[in-house]
């Protein structure tokens, strides 16, 4: 008894052990499943969220390229800020947190002449009319012409401080101007400018184009 005893405390102890030995192929099996499960549910989850963005940001370049032109004919001075990479939370904070969707409707209250804010910068961040009011690093590029102002100086300091795609609307002459990469580059249209925004902040539309235009070359 006392030897069965001590056979059975032993094989008891060791139970689990040799469970594990005798089915290491089914346990390694079932923890992959749970792996890749996991993994798969993380993909989705961040699959959902990039078209959400993606949504957000087709609503907004439809809210800036309708009110883009409307500004330009009344002359109407802006300045819209995209963030993208760098986030921009220092030049947040000087501005009036909105956080709301962006229409043609909202941007153009925002840059109305007696509006509070028109006088600043609005930031968009993830398709999201984030704040208004914002203030700007000036260019200290004196190469700059004479004929632009502080709007488009703002601009240009923007984008030489970070990877944001700056939107100018001169109150003088009414002319679109896109400052990105520290480059100034003026005489946008409506399609010009739906065209650049596409192509940068949504790459999935870039390479769509891109494909059908091989498709046509390779006809």
């Amino acid at each position: 008894l006392p030897i069965m005893k001590a056979s059975l405390q032993y094989l008891f102890s060791n139970a689990l052990i040799l469970l594990a030995v005798i089915f290491q192929p089914e346990l390694r099996t079932a923890l992959e499943r749970v792996g890749r499960s996991r993994i798969s549910q993380l993909d989705l989850f961040n699959q959902k969220e990039e078209k959400q963005t993606d949504l957000q940001w087709k609503t907004a370049i439809n809210a800036i390229c309708e009110a883009a032109p409307i500004l330009s004919r009344q002359k109407t001075g802006a300045l819209m800020v995209i963030e993208r990479k760098s986030r921009l939370g220092e030049i947040i904070k000087t501005g009036t947190i909105i956080d709301s969707v962006p229409s043609m409707e909202l941007i153009g209250n925002i840059f109305f002449h007696n509006s509070p804010l028109h006088d600043g910068a609005m930031v968009l961040r993830d398709g999201k009319l984030y704040s208004a009011g914002c203030f700007l690093p000036l260019s200290d590029n004196y190469d700059i012409s004479k004929q632009l102002g502080t709007r488009h100086r703002a601009a240009l300091g923007m984008s030489e401080n970070s990877d944001a795609l700056v939107i100018v609307v001169s109150e003088e002459t009414g002319v679109v101007s896109v400052a990105m990469e520290g480059k100034l580059t003026r005489g946008y249209d409506a399609d010009m400018l739906r065209d650049l925004l596409e192509k940068t902040l949504l790459p999935e539309k870039a390479e769509e184009k891109k494909s059908g235009f091989w498709r046509a070359i390779n006809k």
